[in-house]
């Protein structure tokens, strides 16, 4: 009994000892992608606020950057998840230099009948300080919508989400 114990143990430490942890494979824009805690505003082509800070009174939201199906760092999406005009479109990405726009007009894949120009886009490691005093990722970009009579360039601007009640 006390043999069958001893080699049921030895057994048990050679099988725990022999187990690898699976490496976890990252996305292509795992630096870029994330949850973007933002706000807009309307420019002109200078960056000059036109409307003054807030001029929708949406306040902040939540953006997101997330890769796309082919998994390819030139590529990722960037939606509003309908917080402020619903739209999702397809960027091309730069990971090294942090940038991001779209190729001209694109379709808005949120809705029909929505053309989507994103320029200007980019992220800065440590760019922002969160209302808590954290300095965490900036993100910002300019987007027009060919459906807004007004045709507005908004700028929209903000920090990676840390999830932190003071930061909201």
């Amino acid at each position: 009994m006390k043999r069958l114990f001893t080699a049921i143990m030895m057994l048990g430490v050679a099988l725990l000892t022999s187990c690898k942890k699976d490496e976890i494979d990252k996305t292509a824009t795992v630096d870029m992608a994330g949850e973007w805690y933002v706000t807009v505003d309307v420019v002109d082509e200078n960056g000059e606020l036109l409307l003054g800070e807030d001029p929708y009174g949406i306040g902040s939201f939540i953006v997101i950057t997330s890769n796309t199906a082919e998994n390819v760092p030139e590529k990722m999406y960037v939606s509003d998840c309908g917080n402020f005009w619903e739209f999702q479109v397809p960027v091309t990405a730069d990971p090294k230099a942090m940038t991001f726009k779209t190729e001209g007009d694109v379709a808005n894949l949120s809705y029909e009948g929505c053309n989507v120009t994103l320029t200007d886009g980019r992220i800065t490691y440590g760019g922002a300080v969160t209302p808590s005093g954290m300095k965490v990722d900036a993100i910002e970009f300019r987007v027009v919508f060919d459906d807004d009579s007004n045709g507005f360039i908004h700028r929209i601007h903000g920090f990676r989400y840390t999830g932190l009640v003071a930061d909201e």
